[in-house]
């Protein structure tokens, strides 16, 4: 089975406008290489919630929950890698804050000549794309390398919201609740809030709804799936319980929000 095509896009292109598409806390299936050019804001990632802002490179690998909230003001550029590309990343999420304005220069040409190339349509562009984001890869793991880009050690709250958040990726869909999650990783409800508050600014149950109401707006936004259906995949006892949960978060039915997307 053939890949999905590699897209370089600006930030603004991936959400269409649709600030939910990056800022409610989710995953993806494919690797996502960002490269913010003006502008701040927080992005959740790896079980921690930080400052982001000009020059910095985010690497999210899929099914890696994340969540990224930038400014009015905020512009970036996106790779969007599909799982399985035989292009060498970097494991595990990262996010640098460049400095050096030789490296700035680098990744910015770069990511402008993929885009291009993304955007004109020739014959073997994604041949092309594929050596663009070789090249990225290069200048991430470069940059990984230096002594002043080597991670944080994570704290026991961060740890286990990590770990957490792994498990949110994986078992969203399946109805468990927080509790359950709490259960698996062996610590007590409370426990498990009170560190994802510490790491994300976000509570556990917060970071669980934000999964299930993400994966509940692309289905009925992008997919003609019947509602009830969509509820029963996400682990909903019944569709009048996944309208009120949809009312609850979005002021809307599941329906009104199908039709205003279709508008």
């Amino acid at each position: 089975m053939s890949l999905p095509p590699i897209r370089v896009s600006t930030l603004s292109q991936l959400t269409g406008t649709q600030d939910w598409r990056l800022s409610l806390a989710h995953d993806r299936d494919t690797h996502l290489l960002i490269w913010i050019t003006r502008g701040q804001g927080r992005i959740l990632l790896n079980g921690t919630r930080r400052g982001v802002g000009t020059h910095n490179a985010i690497l999210i690998p899929a099914r890696t929950l994340f969540a990224l909230e930038l400014g009015r003001q905020g512009i970036g550029l996106v790779a969007q890698i599909p799982d399985g590309s035989q292009v060498r990343l970097p494991e595990g999420p990262r996010q640098l804050r460049m400095r050096d304005a030789p490296a700035i220069g680098e990744l910015t040409s770069m990511f402008e000549a993929a885009q291009r190339e993304d955007a004109s349509g020739r014959e073997l562009s994604q041949d092309a794309l594929d050596a663009h984001i070789a090249l990225m890869s290069v200048w991430f793991r470069r940059q990984i390398a230096r002594p002043e880009n080597l991670p944080t050690p994570m704290n026991a709250a961060a740890r286990l919201s990590a770990r957490f958040c792994q498990r949110v990726a994986l078992f969203y869909a399946s109805g468990m609740s927080m509790a359950d999650h709490a259960a698996a990783l062996s610590v007590t409800p409370t426990h498990l809030t009170r560190a994802c508050k510490a790491a994300t600014g976000r509570t556990a149950a917060d970071l669980l709804t934000e999964r299930v109401l993400y994966a509940a707006r692309i289905a009925l936004v992008e997919t003609d799936v019947a509602v009830q259906d969509v509820a029963r995949h996400l682990g909903f006892g019944s569709a009048a319980y996944f309208t009120r949960f949809m009312q609850a978060h979005t002021a809307k039915t599941p329906t009104a929000l199908r039709k205003s997307a279709a508008r």
